[in-house]
C-alpha cells in the first residue's frame, strides 16, 4: 500500500532504463512539480507489461519496478498527461486487474 496523498499514472510510456534522476527531472520539467511532494508517480513501458513507481517517503525517493509475466497493466486510454488513482484502484492496478471496473455497478436490469 502506498502511504501518499495522491497516485498519478503518467499516460505517456517511458523508457524503463530511466532511473530516479531521469524520472525526477521529467516530473520537474514537464509539470513543474517536485518528486518529493508526497505524490506517487507511476510510469509504464510501451508494451504495458512493466511499471515503475517513484515515491518520496519523507527521507528519500524510492524507485520500484513491477513486471507482469502474463497480461498487461490497464492504463487510461485518454491522451491526458496524468490520471489520478485512489488506494482501491491502485490495488487493482498492481494486481494486473482492470481497475477502471473496480467501482462498476452491476446492471440491475439484467436477468438470467
Amino acid at each position: 500500500m502506498i502511504e501518499t496523498g495522491q497516485i498519478w499514472l503518467v499516460w505517456e510510456p517511458v523508457d524503463m532504463r530511466a532511473g530516479i534522476d531521469r524520472l525526477s527531472g521529467w516530473i520537474q520539467e514537464s509539470w513543474g512539480r517536485s518528486p518529493c511532494d508526497g505524490t506517487a508517480y507511476v510510469f509504464r513501458n510501451r508494451q504495458g507489461t512493466r511499471m515503475k513507481l517513484l515515491v518520496w517517503d519523507g527521507n528519500g525517493i524510492w524507485l520500484c519496478q513491477r513486471r507482469l509475466h502474463r497480461g498487461k497493466f490497464v492504463w487510461p486510454r485518454e491522451g491526458g498527461v496524468v490520471h489520478t488513482l485512489d488506494q482501491e484502484q491502485w490495488k487493482w492496478l498492481i494486481a494486473g486487474v482492470d481497475w477502471t471496473r473496480a467501482k462498476a455497478r452491476p446492471d440491475t436490469l439484467w436477468q438470467v
